[in-house]
């Protein structure tokens, strides 16, 4: 019983400490609202794509797929 009690405060213990090492994210200044900042991208055929290039011409929607494509 006493080996089931310990295994069990150092799994959470392994846990807390993973929680506690994670990093912050990085402070914006942006709010909701705000217009987004341009920046450039390639696009699926590796040509650089502004986003500016679309401002007042379309809606545009980003989508982020963390890790897509690369196997991982």
């Amino acid at each position: 019983m006493k080996k089931l009690i310990l295994a069990a405060v150092l799994v959470m213990c392994a846990a807390i400490a993973s929680v506690a090492q994670q990093p912050t994210p990085p402070y914006s200044t942006l709010k909701v609202g705000d217009t987004a900042p341009d920046f450039t991208l390639s696009d699926t055929s590796g040509h650089a794509v502004k986003l500016s290039d679309f401002r007042h011409k379309n809606n545009v929607v980003l989508a982020f797929f963390v890790l897509a494509f690369t196997g991982g």
